[in-house]
């Protein structure tokens, strides 16, 4: 007996009907929250849909479930990833926010930077400024100062330079 392809609209949508409740279930007796095992039904018959010129129509259910176990275990050790990735740096963050040695250096680099930037010639303190405090694409700093998109490449690129060598200079000093 000929079976019906998965491909066709009619078959995957039978399909759909016959199990997407079940399925869901099980995702949410697995994730405990109905929004994910919506999410991840909708995504296993998303992925059948994509597959479906090589899955047999007979073997679609177990394809389903198999493919929303995965979803559900590749899910589950991202969310490790995080709380693990969270839980680091919400620790460096608080260390750091309560820190009174590193507040100060914090304090202190940005007074050396302030004046390293106001010593800059007048051209490119402009562009560095208008580019990376105000956000400006080079192009709207060029359209606003009325000079090329080089020029203000240029200006960017040897503020960069002198701010890194100044720094350089008072971080040699001030050990």
């Amino acid at each position: 007996m000929n079976q019906p392809s998965v491909c066709e609209e009619q078959s995957f949508s039978r399909l759909h009907q016959a199990h997407e409740v079940p399925l869901r279930n099980f995702l949410f007796y697995r994730f405990g929250s109905l929004e994910k095992a919506k999410d991840c039904a909708q995504e296993a018959f998303i992925r059948l849909w994509n597959n479906c010129s090589k899955v047999a129509f007979d073997k679609a259910k177990s394809f389903l479930f198999t493919t929303a176990n995965r979803i559900f275990l590749d899910d589950t050790a991202h969310q490790k990833v995080i709380l693990k990735f969270e839980k680091r740096s919400d620790t460096s963050e608080a260390q750091l926010e309560t820190n009174p040695e590193f507040l100060y250096q914090v304090d202190e680099f940005k007074e050396q930077l302030e004046s390293v930037v106001s010593n800059l010639p007048e051209k490119q303190r402009v562009v560095f400024l208008m580019s990376r405090i105000d956000k400006m694409k080079n192009q709207e700093i060029a359209d606003a100062l009325e000079i090329s998109v080089k020029t203000v490449e240029k200006h960017i690129t040897s503020s960069l330079k002198s701010i890194r060598a100044d720094l350089d200079v008072l971080n040699h000093f001030s050990i």
